[in-house]
């Protein structure tokens, strides 16, 4: 009876351990409660703390001072991992960026997006690209901090015999700028999340899961219907071998990013998908 009480004891200690862990490991795009922050922030918060949820990116303070920001993402035990710098500020404001980033206590600088005119995408605005995310990113890591590009599948056009994206991996210096993939954004424009973590193993730190509802037509122009974000393991993008991929290719931190006006409903769902993979 003795061994089998022990055994019990340790078996629930392995369970909640592997349950925090999990928790853990999913984090959350608080972008994706937008609508719901503009209402009432503390009540997000909580909100996203009740989830399980104890790493966040984050997109702004919602009208908060930095302070009161932070204050509040410390009482809901709440890490903020990433955010978000313009390509304009990483540009001609480099310190402020630096400083925010500082201030907030995130590891991470993300760029989401890279400037261009309409729907032509040229080699010269990755060239650009280069240039500004080398230099931003050599000084975010002279002061502790991580730059990572966001992808938001225009950089996959042909280029030579490969893509523009191909000339951006192999021309930026892992050694001061990686990437984040958005697996939505990868899907889209017709490529394989799995096969390019696989291709750039330990390039791709950072994740953002998100699911398209089948048969959603895709494009190179780095557009979408937010309506087609689903739940996760529901859509088209292969969620469950996406993570499976990641964790064993150096993707450091996954976040949850639904756009859809259903988010609130469809993140606990989400979560609950995740914390059931093996």
């Amino acid at each position: 009876m003795k061994n089998n009480i022990t055994r019990f004891f340790l078996l629930s200690l392995f369970i909640i351990s592997y349950e925090t862990t999990t928790a853990q490991e999913i984090g959350l795009q608080l972008y994706s409660l937008r609508n719901q922050f503009a209402k009432d922030v503390p009540a997000t918060m909580a909100k996203v703390k009740g989830w399980g949820i104890r790493e966040v990116e984050l997109g702004g303070t919602y009208g908060l001072s930095m302070e009161d920001f932070k204050k509040l993402l410390s009482q809901n035990n709440i890490t903020p991992i990433s955010f978000g710098a313009d390509f304009k500020g990483l540009t001609t404001d480099l310190q402020s960026v630096v400083n925010t980033a500082k201030m907030l206590g995130v590891t991470y600088v993300v760029c989401h997006w890279i400037p261009h005119n309409g729907n032509d995408f040229t080699l010269e605005d990755v060239k650009k690209a280069v240039e500004v995310f080398n230099a931003a990113g050599k000084v975010l890591k002279e002061n502790g901090l991580s730059f990572c590009y966001h992808p938001h599948g225009f950089e996959f056009r042909p280029y030579e015999t490969g893509t523009l994206f191909d000339y951006l991996m192999k021309n930026l210096d892992a050694n001061y700028a990686n990437f984040e993939m958005d697996v939505f954004w990868i899907k889209h424009p017709g490529q394989d999340p799995v096969a390019l973590l696989k291709k750039f193993p330990n390039r791709f730190l950072l994740m953002h899961l998100k699911d398209r509802k089948p048969g959603t037509p895709g494009n190179e122009n780095g557009q979408a219907d937010v309506e087609t974000n689903v739940v996760l393991g529901t859509g088209d993008v292969g969620i469950a071998e996406i993570m499976k991929t990641g964790k064993r290719t150096g993707v450091k931190h996954f976040f949850i990013e639904d756009e859809s006006s259903r988010s609130e409903q469809q993140i606990p769902v989400s979560l609950a998908f995740l914390r059931g993979l093996k």
